[in-house]
């Protein structure tokens, strides 16, 4: 079975079932399955397909790129001895566009938004024996109004666009729990005042309910706390690092969550009726802080330079979806091994695995949903339903540090003079500062800003190497404040008419790009080099203008693989290096952090 490991690293149970693997499956292309009731399971499906693989791609078994805007799924299986007389959640990873779930002909429950997990009680439909769930699934392939990111509204991918992702592209599992049990668990590390504030929720009979909580580090427990809850919602407060274990065994060692020092504090919390354990989850959480002052990104304190790579998160024979939980997790190290220390997942909500990897391994994450085509009432509700849905699942992950709600004004096109859709993204950053007060948010990564955290420029007008003079005005432009708030790089405004820069760090979040055909390979890059010499001299040549910079607090280069057509990755589309990864990381870490002249 693909993709075996436990789904959902921030709130682990003993008892759940893995339901990927293979699947009956149906083409809809005239729209007929709701109406023939194929809900029923009375019409053989013709198809096979590998879950949690969407249909276009090689590892579901179908490998079709065409546009099918509907679908069906079934999948029989049968519960576990430990699974009954419990409660029985389903849970999706994810699911594009819109699913209708259906459990023995009934249907459970409707979910849109096509990056985030979601989950339903399907108890009361269980019967005796075999189970058999049924997913329709629809995925319009003309709505330009729903959050699409890069996947392409043709047949064949082109350009800076790729093949689309229709139906289950995540996990699908099952969970049983006790009538009473833990929902939603969110912890907020209070750097400052070495506590952590812990919140959640019992659901179906809080009353004379005990909950304990114990944390550990480094294998040995350094704080408890029992609680008898007088609601459904509770939020408590523990002391970490001010304790005396602290003071006197870990001081030396390290307590804080970076790049460098990943460490996580891991957590147990019981909930008991009486000498009975009904309810047990196991989680975890990073103490670490960030904000911004002087033009710079402070990480627990401390100011941080951010060596960021662009990574979309894409696999060739998967597409959005890795083939194993390794495959992500091997992105995060050879990023580390080339120098960077975070990534700006661009136009994805990445799996939570990964975001677990980041975790434990050390790796910096700026949060990117993937954007609608264009602008409408439709579209606004779209992308802001699912940013909830996002912020919900991924807040306790130490390693994302900033959101980024627009990219480019992708679906806000003419934001510059357009004050309604302005006031979109200003509602998109108020809205998630509202949510996660804890990490930044970047109101139009590239340019059109309006309120941000942080001033995101993206420059790829390096000029190849012969072009001089070209070159000598990229350096001009990057090298001060004021030069580099005044150029146009794509002859837009770096901020929109009644907004200017108040003091938020400067950072080139995308830049490089540079292509470079390995083998077979054809496509495209922002300029293109031969061979392995000249990539490394043109990378230099790059890194060189931004290290220079007397303003930029940091960067995001693009990017770490090929992605169908484009060979401007550092990697080739299947993790291979293109030259040397100590050459990078030397050119990653030539020049010492800059001053920052405001």
């Amino acid at each position: 079975m693909y993709r075996a490991e436990y789904p959902r690293p921030q709130l682990v149970r003993e008892d759940w079932l893995n339901l990927n693997g293979q699947w009956e499956f149906e083409f809809d292309d005239e729209n007929v399955g709701t109406r023939d009731k194929w809900f029923l399971n009375t019409k053989e499906f013709s198809r096979k397909i590998e879950v949690p693989f969407a249909y276009q791609t090689k590892l579901s078994g179908i490998n079709d790129p065409k546009f099918h805007d509907y679908v069906w799924y079934r999948k029989e299986f049968t519960l576990n001895e430990k699974m009954k007389d419990k409660r029985i959640k389903l849970h999706f990873g994810a699911v594009d566009y819109r699913s209708w779930i259906y459990i023995n002909e009934q249907l459970i429950g409707f979910h849109e938004g096509g990056h985030t997990s979601f989950s339903f009680d399907i108890t009361d439909a269980i019967t005796e024996g075999i189970q058999t769930l049924t997913v329709r699934v629809n995925d319009p392939s003309e709505d330009e109004t729903i959050p699409r990111g890069k996947q392409f509204w043709e047949e064949n991918s082109a350009g800076i666009w790729y093949t689309r992702t229709t139906g289950i592209w995540q996990t699908v599992w099952l969970e049983a729990v006790h009538e009473t049990h833990i929902e939603k668990l969110k912890f907020t590390s209070l750097f400052d005042s070495g506590d952590v504030l812990i919140e959640f929720e019992i659901q179906n009979g809080y009353k004379n309910r005990m909950v304990e909580i114990n944390i550990d580090f480094k294998g040995q427990k350094i704080a408890s706390q029992i609680i008898s809850p007088i609601e459904i919602y509770t939020k408590t407060t523990m002391n970490i690092f001010n304790r005396y274990i602290f003071r006197t065994e870990y001081h030396s060692q390290g307590w804080s969550w970076t790049p460098e020092t990943p460490n996580l504090f891991n957590v147990t919390i019981e909930v008991r009726d009486g000498d009975s354990r009904i309810d047990f989850v196991e989680s975890y959480f990073g103490m670490r802080k960030i904000h911004t002052k002087n033009g710079m990104f402070y990480l627990n304190n401390k100011p941080y330079y951010q060596k960021l790579v662009l990574d979309q998160g894409y696999w060739p024979e998967g597409l959005l979806t890795a083939p194993t939980d390794d495959a992500l997790k091997l992105d995060i190290e050879l990023s580390k091994k080339l120098g960077f220390n975070g990534c700006r997942k661009h136009q994805k909500v990445e799996d939570p695995r990964f975001l677990y990897w980041a975790d434990k391994i050390g790796f910096l994450v700026w949060g990117e949903c993937a954007a609608p085509t264009t602008y409408s009432n439709d579209a606004v509700s779209r992308l802001t339903r699912e940013w909830f849905e996002i912020i919900e699942r991924d807040y306790n992950h130490p390693c994302i540090v900033a959101w980024v709600p627009v990219n480019e004004s992708w679906g806000v096109p003419h934001v510059l003079n357009n004050k309604t859709q302005q006031h979109h993204t200003l509602g998109l950053y108020h809205t998630l500062k509202s949510l996660d007060a804890t990490r930044l948010v970047i109101s139009n990564d590239g340019w059109e800003m309006t309120k941000t955290d942080i001033c995101a420029i993206h420059n790829y007008n390096h000029g190849h190497e012969i072009e001089a003079e070209k070159y000598a005005y990229y350096k001009s432009v990057l090298a001060t404040k004021k030069e580099i708030l005044q150029a146009k790089p794509a002859d837009r405004d770096i901020y929109v008419e009644g907004f200017k820069h108040e003091g938020e760090p400067i950072l080139l979040t995308e830049f490089g790009g540079i292509g470079f055909k390995v083998g077979e390979d054809s496509g495209w890059g922002y300029t293109n080099v031969a061979n392995k010499e000249d990539y490394l001299a043109d990378y230099e040549r790059i890194m060189k203008a931004v290290f220079e910079s007397k303003i930029l607090h940091g960067y995001c280069y693009t990017q770490l693989t090929d992605v169908e057509q484009e060979i401007n990755g550092i990697l080739t589309y299947d993790r291979k290096p293109k030259c040397d990864f100590e050459a990078i990381n030397r050119l990653n870490n030539l020049w010492r952090q800059p001053t920052i002249e405001n």
